[in-house]
């Protein structure tokens, strides 16, 4: 069997792909993101060591490379921002203004046990409507800019 090389390097990018895309808020936590890498590492070289394949050896690395990671925040946002406010805001904006209110949306998302799955639960599109809401009345107050 031969093993597809995957280094520290690899799994350092992927995770800040992933965290650029998904978890902007994370980028900057290099600790975080050198240790998962590091982690992800580890385990792809222990399930090879274990008789593994590749594709299996793979997977296991992911797996630990993005725990915690699949329900993200920011993607909900930006989300209800490109679907129900697609009218008040550029293309090209909505990432910016996602950002900009991100943490003054904490009050909502801590109502909700927010797992890895959760987007695939009733209460993401209660969680859904809430943000809907949110971002109305802050928008009313506090406007675009």
């Amino acid at each position: 069997m031969k093993k597809e090389q995957k280094d520290f390097s690899y799994y350092q990018l992927k995770l800040q792909e992933h965290i650029e895309a998904s978890f902007p808020e994370k980028l900057h936590d290099s600790k975080f993101i050198s240790q998962r890498a590091r982690w992800a590492v580890n385990a792809y070289e222990g399930a090879f060591r274990s008789g593994n394949d590749v594709a299996k050896c793979d997977e296991i690395a992911d797996f630990i490379l993005y725990e915690g990671l699949h329900f993200s925040k920011f993607t909900t946002l930006f989300e209800v921002l490109t679907y129900e406010f697609n009218d008040l805001l550029f293309d090209f904006e909505f990432r910016d203004f996602a950002l900009k209110i991100l943490p003054n949306c904490d009050e909502v998302f801590e109502q909700y046990d927010l797992t890895d799955d959760f987007a695939y639960t009733n209460d993401y599109d209660v969680l859904y409507t809430e943000l809907t809401g949110f971002i109305s009345i802050w928008i009313e107050k506090n406007g675009i800019q």
